[in-house]
């Protein structure tokens, strides 16, 4: 898988604790990028010696890493079997749209707030312009990490420390979904990012806010519809 080898290269391994947790994090972001993109597929194992063998690395961090996976809700444990990538359920994507209802548009409003009060946005503007080029290119795989990015800038334009370290797994659990069934065109999710951002970037809260629930609700049903096929109840 691309990207393998930077474990080892980047933090050889020294014995320093700082080191022990870099390399970690690493895995546990290549692992993560595995499942999101179904190179590790849902029920799979994920064996400690093989993804050591992948990374470069000692199986402590291995562990660690899939520790953190099955805690954000990407991995389960059982007897005799070991780590298996989750299989996800059709609640699962429910719940999901559930709390982002909650979460972003609440970080929208505290976004657009701080904007009025002088806050950058400045990120926020480079990945729509970013949205915007990879539709335009139609770069499919590219479409669905930006969006991520822009959801998530959004969160960190609140300003809410505790609310940014929270939503970290719903983000990555938004592109493992998003990859298994995207029903909306790219264009009409650009129109609605677009009207989102522009609002936030004017500094109007209860617009943002209105909007962001408006846009993940009328993702909700044609997701939940593209994998009724596939996924259990």
């Amino acid at each position: 898988m691309k990207g393998s080898l930077t474990v080892a290269e980047a933090t050889p391994e020294t014995g320093n604790g700082r080191d022990d947790e870099a390399r970690a994090e690493q895995v546990y972001q290549l692992v993560l990028e595995g499942i999101v993109t179904g190179t590790f597929a849902q029920g799979g194992r994920l064996r400690e010696r093989e993804l050591s063998d992948m990374y470069g690395v000692s199986r402590i961090p291995v562990r660690e890493a899939i520790q953190r996976l099955e805690q954000d809700g990407f991995v389960a444990t059982f007897p005799r079997r070991g780590a298996v990538v989750r299989q996800l359920t059709l609640t699962d994507v429910n719940e999901l749209f559930d709390v982002r209802l909650c979460l972003e548009t609440f970080a929208a409003r505290m976004a657009a707030t701080r904007v009025a009060e002088g806050h950058s946005a400045g990120r926020l503007e480079e990945l729509m312009e970013a949205s915007n080029a990879a539709i335009d290119e139609d770069r499919a795989d590219d479409v669905a990490l930006i969006s991520a990015e822009l959801h998530a800038e959004i969160v960190r334009l609140s300003g809410n420390r505790l609310l940014i370290e929270s939503v970290k797994p719903l983000f990555g659990r938004m592109r493992w979904i998003f990859g298994l069934a995207h029903n909306r065109s790219n264009e009409l999710q650009r129109d609605e990012h677009k009207e989102l951002c522009n609002a936030i970037l004017k500094g109007r809260p209860d617009l943002a806010y209105s909007l962001a629930y408006t846009h993940i609700e009328l993702g909700r049903e044609p997701v939940l519809a593209g994998l009724a096929e596939t996924l259990e109840p």
